[in-house]
């Protein structure tokens, strides 16, 4: 499986490499007159947006864990309650002493 893991990195670095050498033409950042940017790479501006998007995206799913485990809680609550109203109400066994063995 390491292997696999290697040869997967090593493919996913050679594209990353070869994608940058094919864009290095310069871009010119402008929104309107709040942000102007000089010359950066295209290959650059794409993987700043790539890892912005992936840091995003990390930050909501570590909300959501967040979420999920909060209601994970409420609902084990109401079962731990839900098995002590049960046990509560159950009626004791009735043992027959003519029926224990001697």
């Amino acid at each position: 499986m390491r292997i696999i893991y290697l040869i997967l990195i090593i493919i996913f670095a050679l594209f990353i490499v070869t994608f940058s050498q094919q864009n290095l033409k310069l871009v010119h950042l402008q929104y309107y007159n709040l942000l102007n940017i000089p010359d950066v790479p295209a290959y650059l501006l794409i993987f700043i947006s790539l890892l912005c998007g992936v840091i995003i995206t990390g930050f909501w799913g570590i909300v959501e864990r967040f979420r999920l485990n909060r209601t994970i809680r409420r609902l084990n609550k109401i079962v731990r309650d839900l098995r002590k109203e049960l046990h509560a109400n159950e009626v004791p066994p009735i043992i027959d002493e003519h029926k224990i063995p001697k």
